[in-house]
Parts: C-alpha cells; sequence; structure tokens
C-alpha cells in the first residue's frame, strides 16, 4: 500500500494528569518514563501508536513493530519510542498539549523506525510516513460556504450534507469543511488553532468537529463568521439581506480557504475504527463556487511550490455560475497573492457594478487554477459552455478547460413520506392516492384556504428572486387562476418587492391564492406532501432539489426545461415541461408568461384521470438517493490519480451508520 507522508511540529510540552498530579513524560527513553505513565497508558488502550521527541525529529512508520531496545539507550537519547495505545480518549481530560502544526501521533499505525536527530535538523518539521491499516479507498475534503443542515441557502448547502456521507458509504474517508455562523451545539472544540495571513495582519482561527453519518464535518471558527451571523444562516451566510453582500466578503473566503488548506494536516481524527489520525497531504479536495475558488491558487503558491501537497488535486464544482465573485480589479492585492496568478482573475464585462471596466473574477480563477470543473448536472454544463447568455461570460473558459455534469441526489432520509415527522398521514406508493387528499386538506388548513380535496392544488417553494422565475409567476396566475379551479401555495423568501407582489396575490384572489413569506420547514414538508402539482418556472436551474422532493412525495412538477430539470423530469411520464424561458431578467416576457399558463392547464386537464396516477407512480418509483450520483462522482475523482487514492471503494448503503462516538477529540 502507498506511504503517505504527513508534516507536523510539536512543542515541547505535553503533560499526563493521572490521579491527582501532573507528570511531565518529557524523558529520553521509552523505559525511563514514569512507570505509572506507562502502566496508565497500557491499561487504558490497545490501538494507539504514539510516537513523539523532546525535539523535532523525522521518524518512518510502518505496520512492522518498533523492535524493543537493547540496551543502547544513548544511540536513542534524542528520541522516544512509545508503542504503547490509548483509544478514543477525549485527550482534553487527560492531556494538556500545545500544537503548533500537525499532531500527528495519535493514529492506529505501527512504528517501524525513529530516526535520531541532531541539533542542526531540530529546526525541522516533524515528518512522518505512515500507512494506514483498513484504509482502502479515497481521502476526499468538501470545501463550501455551506454545509446542510448547519447552514444552507439553497443547493450548496444540501450537496455538502448528502454527497459526503454517500462518498464514505463506498469506503471513502471524507472530511467537509465550512465556516462556524453558530454555536452548534453537536461540534466540539479540537483545541488546534492556526495563523493565516489576511491582508497585512495574522488572523488565528480554530477548528471544531463532529463525526456525523460517516463524515468529519469540520467548522472553520472566526469572527468574520460568527459573529457576523449569529445562527441566521439562512439569510446572513452572505450578507446582511438578500442581494446585498458584505464588503469584506473577500477576506472571510480568502481566511476560509487559508483554514481549510491547514485542516487535513493539522487535524488528528479519530471518529471512525476504520480510519484515524490526519487526513496527510494526499488527499482531493472538492472546492465549491466562488467562495473556495482562491483554494487551488492557495494549494500552488504556499504549498507546492514548499514541497507539500505535491500529490493532491483539486476538483472545482460549479452550483451556480451566477455568482462569480466579481470584484475591482486592484483588489487583487487583497489576496495575498503573486502576480503570475493575475491572468487567471483578470476579467472585463459590460457591467458597472461592482466598477466599471476591468475586474477580478475569482470562478474564472478557480476554473483555470483546478485540475477539473464539474457541475451538477450535465444538460446545466451543456448550458455553460453553450454562450454567453448560459455561461454568463465565462462560456468560453469552460469550453477550454472542459467540464463534466453529474446530477445531484436527494436525502432521502428527511424526505421520505412514509417517516416524514411534519405529516400526519404516512404513505408509501401503494398507498398514496388515499393519502394525498387528507394531507391537502390538512395544507388547505394551514394555509386558511376552504377544504375541497378535489380541487387540484399547486405548489411553489423557492426563493423570491428572477433566477426562480417568481416575476414570471406572479405575471401568470392571474391568467391561469381565473379560467381554471385551482388554488396556488407560494412559500419563500427574498426580495421585498417580490413578497410584496405574492401578498397582493392574496388580497386579490382569497379563497385560491396564498403567499407565506417566511422559511418553514413544516410548511415546506406539508406543501410537498399535500399538493397535486409543484410548478417550478425558473428561468436557469443548475440541478434543482425541489422537483425531486416533490417527486419522491408523488407530485408532479410542472417545470420550465432547463439544467437539471431536463435531466431529472421526463416530459409525460414524470412530469410536464414548459420550455425554456428568457434569461434577461430586467422584465419579465409575455412569451414566457404563455408557456406558465399553458403549462398549468395541460397539467391541471389530467387531474383525476389515469394518467396522473400513472405519473404519480412513475415519480415514487424512481431512485433520488445519492448513491447513483456518488458512484459517478467516485469514478471521477478516482480518474484524477491521486497516491494512495486509487482504490475502488465498495457498494454500501446510500447513508454510511452513524457514529459511534459523535464527539470531537483534540
Amino acid at each position: 500500500m502507498a506511504a503517505t507522508t504527513y508534516k507536523t511540529q510539536l512543542t515541547p510540552y505535553l503533560c499526563l494528569k493521572a490521579s491527582s498530579c501532573l507528570i511531565p513524560c518529557w524523558n529520553t527513553h521509552t523505559q525511563s518514563l514514569p512507570l505509572c505513565f506507562r502502566l496508565f497508558c497500557r491499561r487504558i488502550s490497545k490501538n494507539l501508536k504514539m510516537a513523539t521527541t523532546v525535539s523535532h525529529s523525522t521518524f518512518t512508520a510502518s505496520p512492522r513493530q518498533l523492535p524493543v531496545s537493547s540496551g543502547r539507550e544513548n544511540t536513542h537519547r534524542n528520541s522516544i519510542s512509545f508503542c504503547d495505545s490509548v483509544t478514543r480518549l477525549n485527550l482534553n481530560r487527560f492531556h494538556v498539549m500545545k500544537l503548533r502544526s500537525n499532531a500527528a501521533g495519535r493514529t492506529s499505525r505501527k512504528c517501524r523506525h525513529i530516526s535520531p536527530t541532531s541539533a542542526a535538523s531540530a529546526a525541522r518539521p516533524l515528518s512522518v510516513r505512515c500507512e494506514e491499516e483498513g484504509s482502502g479507498g479515497m481521502r476526499l475534503v468538501f470545501v463550501g460556504a455551506e454545509v446542510a443542515p448547519w447552514s444552507k441557502t439553497g443547493g450548496l448547502g444540501d450537496v455538502l450534507g448528502g454527497l459526503p456521507p454517500a462518498m464514505a458509504a463506498k469506503g471513502h474517508r471524507v472530511m467537509t469543511i465550512s465556516p462556524r455562523y453558530d454555536q452548534y451545539k453537536d461540534a466540539w472544540d479540537t483545541g488546534v488553532e492556526v495563523q493565516v495571513k489576511v491582508l497585512d495582519t495574522v488572523e488565528t482561527v480554530r477548528f471544531f468537529h463532529c463525526y456525523k453519518r460517516g463524515v468529519d464535518r469540520v467548522f472553520v471558527d472566526h469572527p468574520l463568521f460568527l459573529a457576523r451571523v449569529w445562527g441566521k444562516t439562512g439569510p446572513q451566510i452572505y450578507g446582511p439581506r438578500a442581494g446585498i453582500d458584505y464588503e469584506d466578503n473577500q477576506l472571510r473566503f480568502s481566511l476560509f480557504c487559508q483554514a481549510a488548506l491547514e485542516a487535513p494536516r493539522l487535524l488528528n481524527l479519530d471518529g471512525n475504527e476504520s480510519f484515524s489520525g490526519p487526513y496527510g497531504e494526499d488527499v482531493i479536495f472538492v472546492a465549491n463556487d466562488w467562495h473556495t475558488a482562491l483554494l487551488p491558487c492557495y494549494m500552488k503558491t504556499m504549498y507546492q511550490s514548499q514541497g507539500h501537497y505535491s500529490n493532491a488535486k483539486v476538483a472545482f464544482c460549479i452550483h451556480n455560475i451566477a455568482y462569480q465573485g466579481r470584484f475591482p480589479f486592484s483588489d487583487f492585492s487583497v489576496l495575498n497573492l503573486p502576480s503570475q496568478f493575475k491572468g487567471s482573475f483578470d476579467f472585463t464585462d459590460g457591467y458597472d457594478k461592482p466598477v466599471i471596466g476591468r475586474k477580478i473574477n475569482w470562478m474564472k480563477a478557480g476554473i483555470i487554477e483546478s485540475d477539473t470543473v464539474v457541475t451538477v448536472s450535465p444538460y446545466y454544463a451543456e448550458e455553460l459552455a453553450s454562450g454567453e447568455d448560459k455561461g454568463v461570460e465565462l462560456d468560453n473558459i469552460i469550453r477550454a478547460k472542459g467540464i463534466i455534469g453529474i446530477v445531484n441526489g436527494m436525502d432521502v432520509q428527511e424526505w421520505n413520506p412514509s417517516t416524514d415527522k411534519y405529516i400526519d398521514f404516512k404513505y408509501d406508493s401503494t398507498t398514496v392516492m388515499d393519502a394525498k387528499p387528507l394531507l391537502k386538506e390538512a395544507l388547505q388548513a394551514e394555509a386558511g384556504l376552504p377544504l375541497d380535496k378535489n380541487i387540484p392544488v399547486i405548489g411553489f417553494i423557492g426563493r423570491l428572486e428572477e433566477q426562480k422565475g417568481s416575476d414570471i409567476l406572479v405575471e401568470a396566475i392571474p391568467h391561469f387562476i381565473d379560467k381554471n379551479n385551482v388554488q396556488i401555495i407560494i412559500l419563500g423568501t427574498g426580495k421585498k418587492e417580490m413578497e410584496r407582489q405574492i401578498m397582493k396575490l392574496e388580497a386579490s384572489y382569497p379563497d385560491k391564492a396564498r403567499g407565506i413569506t417566511k422559511f418553514s420547514p413544516s410548511l415546506a414538508h406539508l406543501i410537498i406532501a399535500g399538493a397535486d402539482f409543484m410548478l417550478i418556472p425558473s428561468r436557469f436551474e443548475p440541478c434543482g432539489l425541489i422537483q425531486l422532493h416533490a417527486m419522491r412525495y408523488g407530485t408532479v412538477p410542472i417545470c420550465a426545461s432547463t439544467g437539471g430539470l431536463v435531466n431529472t423530469v421526463r416530459d409525460g411520464r414524470t412530469g410536464f415541461h414548459m420550455g425554456d424561458f428568457s434569461v434577461e431578467c430586467d422584465e419579465v416576457d409575455p412569451v414566457d408568461v404563455s408557456a406558465v399558463t399553458r403549462g398549468v392547464e395541460k397539467a391541471v386537464a389530467t387531474y383525476g384521470t389515469p394518467a396522473l396516477a400513472e405519473m404519480i407512480q412513475n415519480c415514487m418509483a424512481q431512485d433520488l438517493s445519492w448513491k447513483g450520483p456518488a458512484k459517478k462522482w467516485e469514478e471521477l475523482l478516482r480518474s484524477l490519480g491521486v497516491a494512495g487514492n486509487t482504490e475502488p471503494g465498495f457498494d454500501g448503503d446510500e447513508i454510511a451508520p452513524l457514529a459511534k462516538h459523535n464527539i470531537a477529540l483534540p
């Protein structure tokens, strides 16, 4: 098995609390360690192999056991061999340890050789070469500004919440890294700190950790995240309100990318019986959207130029190309990157925001500097490369680089009509026709509409903004609601003007329309379960999740023909397509309004017919989980050929089992 090299520096300060006393552990040889220390450690564990030195030492670890000392203590006076085990301890209770870099000692590996160091080499960082036992598969690090359920504004959070557990279930070691926006009650302080440079100052960040569903969930803690958002992770991740960004977002995500590069090397994680210790440097990073576009740049200039991460690769995933991270060109200096990267960021467009003319473009740099580019559906990949309108002025860069589309899955545990905690009547494909009318009446009662289980109910759930076509919807509703006996329920938040327009519809059609402009998970589940149709009039939709949720519950989508909607909804079999809409958001195209009206009328005409009943069954018969997408992701990432990451995984369940120990260890 290929070996992995880790780097670390340990400050010579390590104590163990045994009984009521602190026993210093800096002895020059194993046999001279205090007896109580040796007996204590032998009693409490069997699995951890530890090596530590008074000064900075270089050693190699492999499956061969270190031979017992033959009395030549002077030969190894500068080193300590300690292969007794310590397993799954909350080390906060036993150790006081100061870490400057990677604490690579506590792993389930066997020491083979410890080479002595000289005074001249004492200043060099500790280099650990390890072979992990039973660690087949890849070491994957997903980096993103959101991760559900801790933080989420859209599909990005759902992907980082759902895809990593599916990859872990296939036998890979998986970590996610995201900002700590709130005091998450299930994430523990690791006690590990790292210093990163932001502008001309050095900032200290900490790492929090929990192990859930087979994945190491790591959170970067800094006031730029926690103090700014304070738990309101939906609307305030990127700005104080919808459509307004924080002015220091470049600094926030520069700090985040630098911290993310340290986590695999620094964090000594021990949540899984099959994997322990740091991830090391032979990893594959999956960077997501413009917020993480600096990661491949920093990896090249700060690490690979110094001999670190020499085998690591970066896959850059585009979730929404409409958000690119465009800033004034003069801001390049705040990124602390050498001038050789200017060309990758250099960008000129015809817009006057944030400034007229020359800009830097984070997403452009992420595409160019990464090893491969992927997006969230095959049809969206085609759209991005098709031209300036759909590619949002990066189409030429994408065509030159190449792009792969893999459709998203969904969390089939949270979204399951047979176990959904938010609905009173549980059902599956055999009972859906009996449960739907009852859930419809429950939905009507919750929304304040007249109860009528025989009237078609249409739902809309999404952000109230131009991308989701909510302005098209507002224009189209009067055209179909007067002529058809239907009710429509709209749930979403977004631009204030659109929220006001939605509320006006309720006043105009008190018995047919309701607009709820708030975030409500329980109501979202009830709409998806109780509605007959789900209307999705998006101008563009990279993948979309609402149509997956709807089909899972037997609610038939009426959708635009764009992005992932094309790949996931089959016209006439699992839903109704309305055609693609204009991507120009300045005004609503009457052609699009007519398309929505025709689509709704076509769908409503099937209500109560065997044709609709068959479509409901087709929707619910699909496998919409992450299992299929995870297999395609596995093939893509394995093709990058990272050393030690080429072994195939296995077909496990869609979600890895819960960890026995969901606490973080320092």
